[in-house]
């Protein structure tokens, strides 16, 4: 009889993630987004990163509700579901869940950075894999620290420890079969962050326990730094959180026209 260790004895037997190659992703044909998640990172009594003026989950939930609006009146064909859609705790398991369960083609976490020192500015996306610098890994186990709010986190993420830097060897052993469409996505939304105006810290690799487990093709946006005074202005304003949720819903049509 094999003793159950948790995630650990999964990967290092079958050397595939948990929720890579779920078959029941594949149901559309011509891989364009058709049933699209909305993640407004945080919420509730985990209000995420802060700036001078700014709680992260007030911010990403803006964005969301903007995105979700250009969407419904460009794309009425689009099933558009939100994790959240006002000011409450969503488990990281959870918000996944909604991925999953609902079949989606794409998941689209929206989040803040944050640092320590308040000179790093831009926005980041990140996909799926393996951390490869100790910033990005801070990073990661910030974001990852949502799950010690839930209840019996241990069971629902099989031992796994996010303020252990060891545990995040994992990754490195999962398949991430999605990863073509996530970094195409990615990009695209970089890039039109970029023409409107707004610095590009690029597209990464990061083991985010809500992308790891959405077993779909997923992004996880950093829209810019809170901590930075001038990112922080960006975000906390009205034009600023419209021209986040404008980029990405451009990038999802591209998206859409490259999948055609």
């Amino acid at each position: 009889m094999m003793k159950k260790i948790g995630v650990f004895t999964v990967l290092l037997s079958f050397g595939l993630g948990l929720t890579s190659w779920h078959p029941r992703h594949f149901h559309f044909a011509d891989g364009k987004i058709k049933t699209l998640v909305i993640d407004a990172g945080h919420g509730g009594k985990d209000p995420g990163a802060h700036g001078d003026e700014t709680w992260e989950k007030n911010v990403t939930l803006a964005i969301a509700l903007e995105l979700k609006m250009m969407l419904k009146e460009q794309h009425p064909e689009l099933k558009i579901i939100m994790t959240r859609e006002n000011d409450k705790f969503i488990e990281l398991h959870n918000r996944a869940k909604t991925a999953y369960g609902n079949n989606a083609d794409f998941f689209i976490s929206i989040h803040c950075n944050a640092n320590t020192s308040k000179v790093p500015f831009g926005s980041e996306s990140y996909v799926m894999g393996l951390h490869k610098e100790g910033a990005n890994l801070d990073l990661i186990m910030n974001e990852n620290k949502s799950i010690l709010m839930e209840d019996n986190y241990e069971k629902e993420y099989e031992g796994f420890d996010p303020s252990k830097p060891e545990t995040y060897i994992l990754f490195s052993l999962i398949k991430n079969g999605f990863l073509k469409q996530s970094i195409s996505l990615a990009k695209k939304c970089e890039s039109h962050f970029v023409a409107n105006g707004k610095s590009s810290r690029g597209v990464k690799q990061a083991g985010f326990l809500v992308l790891w487990k959405a077993a779909t093709p997923s992004i996880l946006i950093e829209t810019g730094f809170i901590s930075n005074k001038d990112d922080e202005k960006f975000l906390n304003s009205e034009a600023g959180r419209k021209s986040i949720a404008t980029s990405v819903f451009k990038a999802i049509g591209d998206y859409n026209k490259e999948m055609e």
